[in-house]
């Protein structure tokens, strides 16, 4: 009998060795996965506020050049002598080319981000503004028909800034 006491408290304890180190594989790969589930929710979390911020970013310059567009309407209807209306015309196309680089860097940042539908609104906003601006120097260059393709482009611009923000929306709503 004394053998077999031998071999069951062996047995045993084999046993009891065995199963915790099986306990402590399986803790072991749970934490492992626990830990990367936690990394991929913390990547997710970080790209969606950079992305946050560089949609936010965007349309914030986006409408800083918007409303110098609006300025340029208010030249048109409120400056009746041409000279001044020039005048003016030109200072706005100054604070346009100071805005227009911010907007360039916004613009790339969200392209950086993504995702592809969002890059393709965010280039399709700076595109537009660069159509903006190109008819403002025609206008200045004296460009008869130039001021009336101004409205059209401008709305154009409006429209894009709009497809943005729905775009960006969207690209939040799926993140």
């Amino acid at each position: 009998m004394g053998d077999s006491a031998m071999w069951v408290a062996a047995f045993t304890g084999g046993t009891a060795v065995f199963a915790s180190w099986v306990t402590n594989l399986g803790n072991v790969r749970a934490a492992r996965v626990q830990a990367e589930a936690l990394a991929q929710a913390q990547h997710r979390g970080r790209v969606r506020e950079l992305r946050r911020a560089a949609y936010l970013d965007l349309m914030e310059r986006a409408h800083v050049v918007g409303e110098l567009y609006r300025r340029v309407l208010d030249a048109f209807h409120e400056i009746p002598s041409p000279d001044q209306q020039l005048t003016r015309l030109e200072d706005l196309r100054s604070e346009l080319r100071e805005a227009y680089a911010p907007l360039m860097h916004s613009v790339r940042v969200v392209v950086l981000e993504g995702p592809s539908a969002t890059a393709v609104a965010a280039q399709a906003v700076l595109d537009a503004a660069l159509k903006v601006n190109r008819c403002l120097w025609h206008i200045t260059c004296g460009d008869a028909d130039a001021r009336a393709r101004f409205d059209e482009v401008r709305e154009a611009y409006l429209r894009c800034q709009g497809r943005f923000v729905e775009s960006a929306r969207t690209a939040m709503e799926a993140s």
